[in-house]
């Protein structure tokens, strides 16, 4: 099922913080990817990704996080995090994409990042 994951935005300075709700799965994923694609076109790549409400992601979840974290380094950037569960961060550990994401702590400190 899925198809309607909910995700908030919001500004804060120059940057727009996203916010997924639920687990990364399937149709949710991909209705994440075009999300991104236009928040990437919007933002120019100043946003970040609050992880904190992901439980989960599966194969299409992660999929579509390296592509996005893909897209942005083509242009010299990189996909920043924040919230990311000990779930998460163990499956970018297990499939060895960690180092595709600047990860932080919290919403604050990946906006920072920018600066």
């Amino acid at each position: 099922m899925g198809g309607d994951v909910e995700i908030q935005e919001q500004r804060q300075g120059a940057v727009t913080v996203v916010r997924p709700g639920g687990p990364l799965c399937g149709v949710d994923a991909d209705q994440f990817r075009a999300h991104a694609d236009g928040l990437m076109r919007r933002t120019l790549g100043r946003f970040v990704v609050d992880a904190g409400a992901i439980q989960f992601a599966d194969s299409r979840g992660l999929e579509v996080l390296v592509e996005i974290g893909q897209d942005l380094s083509q242009s010299g950037q990189t996909l920043r995090m924040c919230g990311c569960g000990e779930t998460l961060r163990e499956i970018f550990e297990l499939t060895g994409v960690d180092s595709l994401f600047d990860h932080h702590l919290d919403v604050t400190a990946a906006v920072r990042s920018f600066l």
